[in-house]
């Protein structure tokens, strides 16, 4: 017998994890598309203003213009792909780990830590935690509660693989 914890999701736990995955998804299209759709738009001072352990690493991709426009193509359509994975729970681990990696950078380029000041405004930051860290915890919890193999495009995937 093939035992998975997700067949044992009360109709509440499913709801509210099905929300919570949509929500995101939705944080991380309007993201990318607010980006596509504004042609003016570059990573270029996001980078530039990083700070912290990492931040030659981050400065120096804005540096050279053909590995900023990659940037700009990767996060740009990088977000968009990730929200649209986890609203529709299309290849939902995929879409879920390019969130992490994506919060990654964001939250190394930007850490939350006392004294740091960044030119963009900010949501604010309680001394290591941030926005970008909770959403990125969050989506590491709804990889291990994962969702769209019952409510989504993957249920359907899977059948197709057989599994």
């Amino acid at each position: 017998m093939n035992y998975r914890a997700e067949d044992n999701y009360t109709g509440l736990q499913l709801t509210l994890l099905v929300i919570l995955r949509v929500l995101i998804g939705w944080h991380f299209l309007f993201e990318g598309l607010s980006k596509v759709f504004n042609h003016d738009w570059s990573s270029v001072g996001f980078l530039l203003d990083s700070k912290g352990l990492f931040s030659g690493f981050f400065v120096s991709l804005a540096s050279d213009p053909g590995v900023l426009r990659v940037v700009d193509f990767l996060n740009m359509w990088g977000l968009v792909a990730v929200g649209l994975g986890l609203i529709t729970g299309c290849l939902g681990r995929v879409a879920k780990a390019g969130g992490i990696i994506l919060l990654t950078f964001y939250f190394l380029s930007h850490p939350p830590m006392v004294g740091f000041r960044f030119s963009a405004p900010s949501e604010g930051s309680y001394l290591w935690v941030n926005k970008n860290l909770i959403e990125l915890f969050t989506l590491a919890v709804l990889m291990v509660f994962p969702t769209s193999h019952i409510f989504g495009i993957d249920r359907f995937l899977f059948k197709i693989r057989g599994r």
